[in-house]
C-alpha cells in the first residue's frame, strides 16, 4: 500500500510502532498549537499591542532623562552667559540699572501695598504664590534681565 517515508527507519517491534505513533501525534499537536496561534489574531494583536506600549514607555523615559539633561546644560550655560554679560558691562552702566531696580523695588512696595488694600482675596492668594515662584527662581531672573540689558545695549550701539 502506502511506504513509510525514506527519512524515518521502518519500526522493527510493535513498541517501536507506538513510540513512533506517540512522538508523531506530539509533534502534530504541537504544529497544530503553533498554527492556532497564528490564527488567533485578537490574541496576536493584543501580544503586539503590549509590546508596543513597552517601547513606547522606554522611549518616553529615554526623552524624559534626555530632556533633563539638556535642560540641565542649558540652564548652565545660561547661567554662564548671564554672568558673562554682568562682567562686560561698565560701571557706570551697572550703577545705573541698580539706580533703577531700586526705584523699581521702592514702586513695587507701593503697589503691593495699594494692592493689599483693594484686591479680593482669591486674587492676592494666586498673586502670593506667583511672587513665591518668582522669588524662588530670582537668580534666574536676574541672568535673564542681564542678558535682555545687554541685549539692549548692544542694538542700541549699533543703531
Amino acid at each position: 500500500m502506502t511506504q513509510p517515508p525514506h527519512d524515518e527507519p521502518t519500526a522493527s517491534s510493535p513498541e517501536e510502532l507506538r513510540e513512533q505513533v506517540e512522538q508523531t501525534r506530539a509533534e502534530l499537536g504541537e504544529t497544530v498549537e503553533t498554527l492556532a496561534a497564528k490564527t488567533d489574531v485578537k490574541t496576536r494583536a493584543q501580544e503586539k499591542a503590549v509590546e508596543v506600549k513597552e517601547q513606547a514607555v522606554a522611549k518616553a523615559g529615554e526623552l524624559k532623562e534626555q530632556t533633563t539633561v539638556k535642560a540641565g546644560e542649558l540652564k548652565a550655560k545660561a547661567a554662564a552667559l548671564a554672568h558673562q554679560t554682568q562682567d562686560k558691562l561698565p560701571d557706570p552702566v551697572k550703577d545705573k540699572a541698580a539706580r533703577a531696580a531700586e526705584q523699581a523695588r521702592v514702586k513695587a512696595a507701593q503697589a503691593g501695598r495699594l494692592w493689599e488694600d483693594k484686591a479680593p482675596e482669591p486674587v492676592r492668594q494666586k498673586t502670593a504664590r506667583g511672587a513665591q515662584l518668582a522669588r524662588d527662581n530670582r537668580n534666574l531672573l536676574l541672568a535673564a534681565a542681564g542678558v535682555a540689558v545687554a541685549v539692549w545695549l548692544t542694538c542700541r550701539r549699533k543703531g
